[in-house]
């Protein structure tokens, strides 16, 4: 990810948005061109987002492709490659939802790190966020962290899941076989 040479307020990084057919996401000032994705990385999300969609149907939930704007106070704007929303009060903006609850991408391997790290920090300050999936490209592994609350206070867990697995998405009590997820992925060949 190569950041533009510049500060940027929210509100600038917002009006270059509006106006640019090119996407970008925003953090702390400093505004990210998106990198194209492979065939495997669109199958992916395609995938992913089918699995949601078949399950939610017409419920309170709504769930978005990298489209749509997630974001936090003045922080960051990022473009998930699919997340889940069941908060009211995301329907107010359609450009931007701020109450997320599940959050998922795809890796590349311009972005895995990235992914991985300092974006799952960010997405950790949004405290409707239940769950974060990372899907990889490479290979048949799925990891979902699990923001969990107890006596303890809060933490989060991780499962991976891999080749003849069922995914268990509990943010949206959804489950999934993993082989479903990964139908018409060639791993790059």
């Amino acid at each position: 990810m190569i950041a533009i040479p510049s500060g940027f307020s929210p509100e600038e990084y917002l009006s270059l948005e509006h106006d640019n057919t090119v996407r970008h996401e925003y953090r702390r000032g400093l505004v990210y061109a998106m990198a194209g994705g492979s065939d495997d990385h669109s199958r992916l999300a395609i995938n992913f987002l089918t699995a949601i969609n078949f399950h939610l149907r017409d419920g309170e939930c709504q769930f978005f492709s990298g489209d749509v704007k997630v974001n936090y106070a003045d922080a960051f704007f990022y473009y998930p490659d699919a997340f889940v929303t069941c908060d009211p009060r995301d329907r107010s903006d359609r450009y931007v939802k701020r109450y997320p609850k599940l959050i998922a991408e795809v890796l590349s391997p311009s972005t895995g790190k990235f992914d991985r790290t300092d974006k799952f920090e960010d997405y950790r300050l949004l405290e409707s966020l239940e769950e974060y999936v990372l899907i990889a490209q490479d290979e048949m592994r799925v990891e979902c962290r699990r923001r969990v609350k107890d006596g303890a206070g809060e933490r989060w867990e991780t499962v991976v899941y891999g080749a003849g697995d069922i995914v268990m998405l509990q943010s949206i009590e959804l489950e999934v076989a993993i082989a479903e997820l990964y139908r018409g992925v060639s791993f790059g060949r």
